[in-house]
């Protein structure tokens, strides 16, 4: 699973995302031991561009996540840079399911943890249309989100959302660079594209059937095989099929040499990572902002498919990857 949230259907427009709000929500009414347990994080780091003068010094923070990947080295990277600004962290990142890191932060259960602006909007807030533009979404989730005790910082420019990808033998075939390209193909040789997707994408109306629909394609569903994620990277790689469902972020990406189809008239919702604060904790300890904004500036789709990459295809330690990068940029010093 790579994301938390609602149910299939248009109303809800999160894939993985939306299949893990039932474990969340049973986490919750079995027990909240995923939300009141955790460890002290204990990296010996000190300022560097970020948490000069230590800012949080005297600040105890609980930081969030989800349990994927990406989310792992997002939490943990948001704890860091509390550390180097001087605050007491509490780890609380790995829940189940994005309800229970949401509701932690909704609570006070927790001060902050990254989120994504889709989630937020087509689930917790109930929409049932995503907002092409990623900067309006961003702005109608923070606003719509002040009821709620949960304050949006500054997003960053990665966006974890679906996409088509091909190999670069395939590419080197076929040159198609946009969705409109692949619809294109799709009437003048029908049998070039063939797709590797998720059964859940397969028939979802915010997955094929919608993209189909907007971009003009019809395709046989001899065409279209569905299986797991990770065979889909592989057979796609292989070039087993032309085009296989991706999530941009995601590291195999770039470790297979995929090339991703552009969203030329953006369909998929946008899925922007931004840090999400307990206003009540942001108004005690407003330099959370000033900690958080050059670090969220610096995440954008490349930097999170190298550094999940390292974790789902090296096999390293997210914490360490995070903990490496924070240093590597210059955020912070080991001590």
């Amino acid at each position: 699973m790579r994301r938390g949230a609602g149910l299939p259907s248009r109303t809800s427009l999160l894939s993985r995302r939306t299949s893990l709000l039932l474990a969340g929500v049973l986490l919750l009414a079995a027990s909240a031991c995923g939300l009141t347990s955790g460890s002290p994080m204990v990296d010996d780091v000190e300022p560097g561009s970020i948490g000069q003068g230590k800012p949080l010094e005297g600040a105890k923070l609980t930081v969030t996540s989800k349990e994927f990947t990406e989310q792992l080295i997002l939490g943990a990277i948001m704890g860091i840079a509390f550390q180097a600004a001087g605050a007491e962290v509490i780890d609380r990142t790995g829940i189940q399911g994005s309800v229970g890191s949401r509701e932690a932060v909704v609570k006070g259960e927790a001060d902050a943890g990254y989120e994504y602006t889709g989630t937020a909007w087509i689930t917790y807030q109930g929409n049932s249309e995503p907002i092409p533009d990623p900067r309006e979404q961003w702005l109608a989730v923070r606003e719509a989100d002040r009821k709620n005790g949960v304050t949006w910082l500054e997003p960053s420019e990665l966006n974890n959302t679906y996409a088509l990808a091909m190999s670069q033998a395939n590419y080197e075939k076929y040159r198609t660079r946009t969705l409109s390209d692949v619809a294109a193909l799709s009437k003048s040789d029908p049998g070039a594209v063939t797709l590797c997707v998720e059964g859940e994408f397969a028939n979802r109306a915010d997955g094929l059937p919608g993209m189909e629909k907007a971009y003009g394609m019809d395709l046989p569903a001899r065409n279209v095989t569905q299986m797991d994620t990770g065979i889909i990277y592989t057979q796609t790689a292989k070039g087993a099929c032309t085009y296989g469902e991706v999530f941009t972020t995601d590291g195999r990406i770039k470790s297979m040499n995929l090339v991703v189809m552009e969203d030329d008239k953006k369909f998929f919702p946008n899925y922007n990572a931004a840090p999400t604060v307990n206003s009540d904790t942001l108004k005690e300890w407003p330099a959370i902002a000033e900690v958080l904004a050059p670090v969220t500036a610096k995440l954008d789709n490349t930097v999170a498919q190298d550094l999940n990459a390292k974790v789902d295809v090296d096999g390293e330690d997210p914490h360490q990857v995070a903990l490496d990068w924070m240093v590597k940029m210059g955020f912070v010093k080991e001590g």
